[in-house]
């Protein structure tokens, strides 16, 4: 699904809903999305769910094997195959992730950007601006959700506490 339809889809989606009887997904504002918001992590970070973690060790996965990309090792299939599993990632996320409004809200701010960045790069293998911009939309992650999988980064691990390694 192209980024365009992804946007047609969740808008009718938060029209409809808000049309609708209430139904067990009526905490999900999605207007408080578009609100400006601040993004500043909040004083203890919130409790992730499985299919949170799961969605997002699925991303991260797929980041760490794009720096194969970016640094000439991987094809252009290969990368738009990592970007697919980032856009899968994330649909996955939106269908199942059962999160507190406020949350809720704080990770659509990171999903919606990481779902255009990975539609970019699966239609234009040649934007290596699409993974950084990827690795720009999870780089709050950590600091807003409690997800072992991502540790805390510090001010002494560059990179979000990613491993670099050169070839």
């Amino acid at each position: 699904m192209r980024m365009h339809s992804v946007v047609v889809l969740a808008c009718s989606l938060a029209a409809a809903g808000a049309q609708a009887a209430p139904s067990a997904h009526d905490h999900h504002d999605h207007a408080a999305h578009a609100a400006p918001v601040s993004t500043t992590a909040p004083a203890q970070r919130w409790a992730t769910d499985a299919p949170l973690r799961e969605g997002m060790g699925r991303v991260r996965e797929a980041l760490d094997d794009l720096r194969h990309y970016e640094m000439g090792h991987m094809t252009a299939d290969m990368a738009r195959e990592r970007a697919v599993t980032v856009e899968d990632a994330v649909k996955f996320m939106f269908a199942h992730c059962k999160l507190a409004p406020e949350p809720d809200g704080a990770l659509h701010r990171i999903l919606v950007p990481l779902l255009a960045a990975a539609q970019r790069l699966d239609k234009e293998p040649s934007d290596l601006s699409a993974v950084a911009a990827m690795r720009d939309a999870v780089a709050g992650y950590s600091d807003q959700f409690d997800d072992p999988q991502w540790p805390r980064a510090t001010a002494a691990e560059p990179n979000g506490g990613h491993t670099q390694h050169a070839h």
